[in-house]
This record gives C-alpha cells, structure tokens and sequence, in this order.
C-alpha cells in the first residue's frame, strides 16, 4: 500500500472513465461522484498552499481510497485531513497506513506544525486510524451536516 498524488487531471479521469493513472478503482467505488467533484474543488483551493493538497490510497494496481487536506493551511501552520477507503477494501489498514504517509509527508514540510482531523462520534473504526498514527482528541462539537464529531490533532514529526 502507498499513496500517490492526486491532480487535478486525475480526478476529472475518475469522474469521467473510473480510473486513475491506468489503475482501477475498487469495487464499490471510494465516494459517490458528487463528493469527488467536492474534493477535486477543494484541492483545487488548497494545492496553491500545500501541492500535493490529496492524495489515492493504492493497493497493488488498484485505487482503494483519497486522502486529502481539506482546507488552506491555518495560522498555526496546522492542516486539516480527511480520508476514505472504499467499502470493499475497509478494515485492511489501508486508510492507517495512508494517514502515517501524509503525517510524514508533513513533516518535510517547514511550514506545517500539526495536522487535524474530524470523525464522527459514532465511527470507532475511524478512531483507531488516528490514534494509531499518534492523534489525540483535543475536542467535541456539533456539526450542522455531519452532527457530532471528535476533533484531534497529530504534532508533525521533525
């Protein structure tokens, strides 16, 4: 398992033929169409600040997963992550193993002090890919679309 860059041209290949870089995408799809469309707009936004701004998650010659920072760099150098696998390929550590490389990712970056992510109160498996990659809870709050979410923070190694 690795990730790879995701560019723009990648993500209008996915939305148009289903696949990335000549790789297939796993069976059940990572994110419905319009969630790709999001996050291709998102990076679009953030990748002037932070290039790569996603990133596939591949296992083999297919693509499993996305990891993506979701918003511009905050003031205290930190980023925001978030991450998908695809149904068909969950529980495999895939996503675990694609947060640790872009927690490594950050920390060749001078720029960047931490990186933060949200989860849903009630997705424990999602908590352990934090706390697996040394995230820490520093928070709660309610979300008018997503509800209830755990805010955690990771220090970027140097």
């Amino acid at each position: 398992m690795t990730i790879l860059a995701a560019g723009d041209a990648d993500f209008a290949d996915l939305l148009a033929a289903g696949r990335v870089q000549g790789r297939a995408v796993a069976e059940g799809g990572i994110a419905p169409d319009p969630v790709l469309d999001m996050l291709r707009g998102v990076a679009a936004r953030v990748r002037p600040h932070c290039d790569p701004a996603a990133w596939w998650i591949v296992d083999g010659d297919e693509i499993v997963g996305l990891c993506s920072i979701v918003s511009e760099p905050s003031g205290d150098g930190s980023i925001s992550i978030g991450y998908g696998v695809a149904s068909s390929r969950q529980g495999r550590g895939a996503a675990t193993r694609a947060v640790g490389e872009v927690l490594e990712w950050a920390g060749t970056r001078p720029d960047l002090t931490g990186v933060t992510a949200e989860t849903a109160v009630d997705n424990p498996a999602s908590h352990r890919v934090l706390e697996r990659n040394g995230f820490v809870r520093v928070g709660v709050r309610t979300d008018a679309e997503d509800g209830d979410l755990i805010c955690w923070r990771a220090v970027v190694a140097r």
